[in-house]
């Protein structure tokens, strides 16, 4: 098998044999699973048939060239996972960390491989009953719940961020990346974000706001259950309403561009059903929900353009599609416009 690119083999099979052990100079297969826009995700085996003991784990490091450095954190992630073993949020088994990039060129974490299902498109929704998608969307939000409830304290992680003011900062900041990464005009962006900062709600304390919480960022066992939540690298501390709005923001398929999301089919929760839910799961006012879910739309808005901007400048390698390039740029047009319309209707706040 050939060895994907961003996998250095000779020295990770040295590296593994001193972390796991029983390597005895065997060799190991990478497989990317995830990669391309974000942080690269391999399935590493040890070659070992399962039913004489084989072995996997999972195995995540920067994507290749030129990205922000605080993006994409590996010792953060390793962090955050880490600290969240036995707090009741299903978080995969650590390996280890490696800061050295001589090893493989960039830092890396390696977490256990955790048998499951991850539901990544409608085709692959359609495979499971539907009772079983009902448990897996209340799943979902129990689970997204239990993170928010996380006491800071107790697992280490009050210092991961600033406590307050999340919404103005995460505001600021996309805001800044969207100007920074467009190269077109793109209607009721620049309107919006000032239609959110005047109506910012007061937030309701500080908790582990996950920051891209939804169905194909959890691995799900075939019961329904949330086995492992996956993909922390926008993982901060503030105001954890932000992600129960991007659950909903993203059961509209005109946020996922051309295709609907998988949890546009019967069973999953619509966005009045996660409302409901995680009203059932925390104690937390809902009455300013509206707010966060015009933010989400916004903020993928945001980031959606700086994907479109580096497919239509040609910088995608061997991604690039002029398919793709079209698709990323509707999709921002028409998120910006729903983000535009929900702003709108949001009622002016107090000031605080």
């Amino acid at each position: 098998m050939t060895t994907p690119a961003g996998i250095n083999h000779d020295n990770l099979v040295r590296w593994f044999d001193g972390e796991v052990g029983g390597l005895d100079g065997g060799s190991l297969t990478f497989e990317l699973i995830t990669g391309g826009r974000s942080n690269l995700t391999f399935k590493v085996s040890d070659g070992v048939a399962a039913e004489d003991g084989g072995r996997h784990w999972v195995l995540r490091r920067p994507p290749m060239g030129h990205v922000l450095a605080t993006a994409h954190d590996m010792v953060r992630e390793h962090r955050i996972i880490s600290s969240l073993a036995g707090s009741g949020v299903p978080v995969p088994g650590i390996v280890g960390l490696c800061t050295d990039s001589e090893v493989n060129g960039a830092p890396f974490y390696v977490m256990d491989f955790v048998p499951g299902v991850i539901v990544r498109n409608v085709d692959e929704a359609e495979k499971v009953p539907v009772e079983v998608r009902t448990r897996m969307g209340e799943s979902l939000v129990e689970v997204l719940a239990r993170l928010h409830d996380v006491d800071l304290d107790a697992v280490g992680l009050a210092d991961l961020g600033r406590h307050e003011g999340y919404i103005d900062r995460q505001l600021k900041r996309w805001r800044t990346q969207f100007e920074d990464a467009t190269t077109r005009e793109v209607p009721g962006v620049l309107e919006t974000h000032e239609i959110l900062a005047s109506r910012v709600p007061a937030q309701q304390g500080a908790g582990i706001v996950h920051g891209d919480y939804r169905l194909d960022n959890c691995m799900m066992s075939t019961g329904g259950e949330v086995v492992a939540v996956l993909d922390w690298e926008l993982c901060t501390l503030g105001d954890v309403l932000a992600d129960v709005a991007g659950m909903i923001a993203y059961t509209d398929d005109r946020t996922t561009g051309s295709t609907p999301p998988p949890t546009s089919i019967e069973g999953f929760p619509d966005a009045e059903g996660i409302r409901e839910a995680y009203a059932r799961h925390s104690s937390r006012d809902l009455t300013h929900l509206d707010f966060y879910v015009a933010f989400a739309y916004w903020r993928i808005a945001c980031i959606v353009e700086g994907v479109y901007t580096r497919y239509a400048a040609g910088v995608m390698g061997d991604q690039e599609d002029p398919r793709l390039t079209a698709v990323f740029g509707q999709r921002v047009l028409d998120v910006a416009q729903v983000a535009h319309e929900a702003a709108s209707r949001l009622p002016r706040v107090p000031s605080r």
